[in-house]
């Protein structure tokens, strides 16, 4: 596959974040109890952890409270580096997974030239953080991601099915923004930014919360084309 085209980056987005780190620091502790059951984002993380050597760094992206995934490839002897735009949740994942190197960032923030460079990495994590953007990001921060993988780098990516786009609703007692694809336009928006899909798998989800509605997963394993 050849490298996706070449468009206007970040900097020709308006970029609204409001209320959705504020929305994960009220929820702390509770997102974890909400969110029991996270069996394809530890298959994904396994399948991350026995495709790397160890000490390869790896990127969780939306790391939240640091558990399962940053616990499970460090656990693994990757070198995990979280990022997520909650405080909060920082704070409980420097707590829970002390080795890891944590940075409160945005996604856009690791774009090229943007303000925060982490280096390369070999893999990459995307549970379920980038349906925290409006659609019309969406392709550029998988055009980020891509940027931060040395070539062939694995990434594994989960969204929750859905055809929304910045749409809010009630979430934990509060109220976030979120968007989604139907898997056929998903696989076409992350093929577009550069990666080869290896595996899909889906999963439907019932959280533990009253206010959160049943949700089909989608994770996909990728390797960056080159």
């Amino acid at each position: 596959m050849s490298s996706p085209t070449p468009e206007p980056g970040y900097e020709s987005l308006t970029l609204d974040r409001t209320g959705q780190a504020e929305a994960f620091d009220a929820i702390g502790e509770r997102y974890d109890e909400a969110f029991p059951h996270k069996e394809g984002q530890i298959a994904a993380a396994d399948w991350l952890a026995g495709s790397l050597s160890a000490g390869a760094r790896v990127l969780d992206l939306g790391c939240g409270t640091g558990l399962p995934t940053a616990r499970q490839l460090s656990d693994a002897g990757l070198k995990v580096v979280g990022v997520d735009i909650s405080a909060g949740m920082l704070a409980l994942a420097r707590q829970r997974v002390p080795e890891a190197e944590f940075h409160h960032a945005d996604v856009a923030d690791l774009r090229p030239g943007g303000p925060l460079d982490l280096g390369r990495f070999q893999a990459v994590t995307a549970f379920f953080s980038l349906l925290m953007l409006p659609r019309a990001e969406i392709p550029y921060a998988l055009r980020t991601v891509r940027h931060l993988l040395e070539p062939g780098g694995l990434f594994a990516l989960s969204m929750v099915e859905a055809d929304l786009d910045d749409f809010s609703l009630p979430f934990l007692g509060g109220r976030i923004r979120v968007s989604g694809y139907v898997r056929d336009e998903l696989r076409q928006v992350v093929q577009r930014a550069g990666f080869e899909i290896l595996d899909e798998t889906s999963y439907a989800y019932a959280p533990a919360s009253a206010d959160v509605e049943p949700e089909e997963h989608i994770f996909l394993r990728c390797r960056r084309a080159d």
